[in-house]
């Protein structure tokens, strides 16, 4: 029976989804396997064939190449053709998009990097200004010490009238002399302390005004990456719209079976009928059993919600490396929520990015709005639940926790970022009323 066969070599076939779509489809495949049963052996009268996109053969095609042996063959070939392309494109596609997100997080650790930097350099300045101005005190008070000693007037005079107190004035002079000395040393160490202040000052302002080219650096970076998802996005989407017709025509033409297009399209509908029977069990068992989509006690009154429920597993700051490639500074705070736990919005705002993010793995960004963003990475795979674009609110489950990327188990690794610059997401959430871990 021609549908039957053709549903197990679709399902078992070239074709392997994954994630949600599978499930889609093997549910639209399963409904046109028991359709089969209704219209196998029969052909339906010749109906007129959709405008599909150009270069796609229509069954017309396939039912004009079947009187030919020579054109039979041709039009296998040429399905076959589409049918490689289509996979190819996917393929090249998505990695494209992952070469992009890997460019988009190399793009932001260098920023990180940079900001880092500037801080420190920016810590190492004060500390010397503030030893330059010591030393520069210290020097002071030497040379007035000196000029006491000294007694500011002519050292002949005064040994000539000093009478018996010329062996006293001598003795001070010679302290005078080592507190002369003294005090030129402290003077040229003053000198050179001031000097290494203002060398670190310049080098904070140069690593400071090094951020913004970075900064923009990223942004192109994500725009990029935006742009590699949706072409990956639209090569899925024209994968999933013909491929299954495109075999079911070869099928056809391979196994001389006359099947036309009013016969595909009375399958693909009862198969639709059975999808929204499922997807209307599936919204009922959800609903019967919602699951949580905002922290303990709601969000906020500053309108912030918890990521995640689960302890701190890993800090923000610097640390030991804990797996091969991951950083020595961690840009934000892990959460060990459970695998395929729920990841919510930790804000109002909206999706400027969704995908994979090298090391993060499958990671998703939101724009609050007045420079400040959220990250979430090691998404599970098929986990992401948003799209780029989309508006999301506080306390909206958006992804699942995954272990993808460099990670050595399931968490949520919850970045804060004011103006792209990372900060600690711990005080961060507690100025907004929300205690993470």
């Amino acid at each position: 029976m021609f549908w039957g066969s053709m549903n197990n070599e679709l399902i078992q076939g070239a074709f392997a989804p994954t994630g949600r779509r599978a499930v889609r489809l093997r549910r639209l495949f399963a409904a046109v396997g028991v359709l089969s049963l209704l219209i196998a052996g029969t052909v339906v009268g010749q109906a007129a064939d959709p405008a599909y996109a150009a270069g796609y053969p229509s069954w017309g095609d396939v039912q004009a190449a079947r009187n030919s042996v020579t054109a039979k063959q041709a039009e296998i070939t040429r399905l076959d053709s589409l049918l490689s392309s289509l996979d190819s494109a996917v393929t090249t596609a998505q990695n494209l998009a992952n070469q992009k997100g890997s460019e988009f997080q190399a793009a932001q650790q260098r920023l990180d990097n940079a900001a880092n930097k500037a801080d420190e350099l920016t810590k190492q300045a004060d500390v010397a200004k503030e030893k330059a101005k010591t030393s520069k005190q210290y020097a002071g008070q030497l040379a007035a010490q000196l000029a006491r000693v000294g007694g500011g007037g002519d050292l002949s005079t005064s040994l000539f009238f000093s009478g018996d107190d010329a062996k006293n004035l001598l003795s001070q002079l010679g302290l005078a002399s080592v507190v002369k000395d003294r005090s030129a040393a402290i003077y040229e160490k003053a000198t050179l302390d001031e000097n290494i202040a203002r060398s670190m000052g310049n080098q904070a302002t140069v690593a400071k005004d090094r951020l913004k080219t970075l900064a923009d650096d990223a942004q192109t970076a994500l725009n990029d990456a935006n742009a590699a998802s949706d072409k990956a996005n639209a090569a899925l989407q024209d994968q999933e719209a013909n491929k299954s017709r495109l075999e079911a025509q070869r099928a056809s033409l391979a196994g001389n079976v006359a099947v036309t297009e009013a016969s595909y399209n009375a399958g693909v509908a009862a198969a639709a009928v059975a999808a929204a029977k499922a997807k209307a069990e599936a919204e009922a068992a959800a609903a019967a059993n919602p699951p949580a989509t905002a922290p303990a006690g709601g969000v906020t009154s500053s309108g912030w919600a918890l990521p995640a429920r689960g302890p701190i597993s890993s800090g923000f700051g610097a640390r030991i490396s804990p797996c091969n490639g991951c950083s020595s500074f961690h840009e934000g705070t892990d959460i060990a929520g459970g695998c395929n736990s729920p990841i919510f919005a930790a804000h109002a705002g909206r999706i400027a990015y969704a995908g994979r993010y090298g090391g993060y793995g499958n990671y998703i960004r939101i724009d609050h709005g007045d420079g400040i963003t959220t990250g979430y990475g090691h998404i599970v795979d098929g986990g992401i639940l948003v799209s780029v674009g989309q508006s999301v609110s506080a306390g909206q489950q958006i992804a699942r926790i995954g272990s993808t990327g460099n990670s050595t188990g399931c968490h949520l690794h919850f970045e804060t970022r004011s103006g792209g610059i990372a900060t600690n997401p711990v005080p961060f959430m507690a100025a907004r009323g929300v205690r993470l871990g």
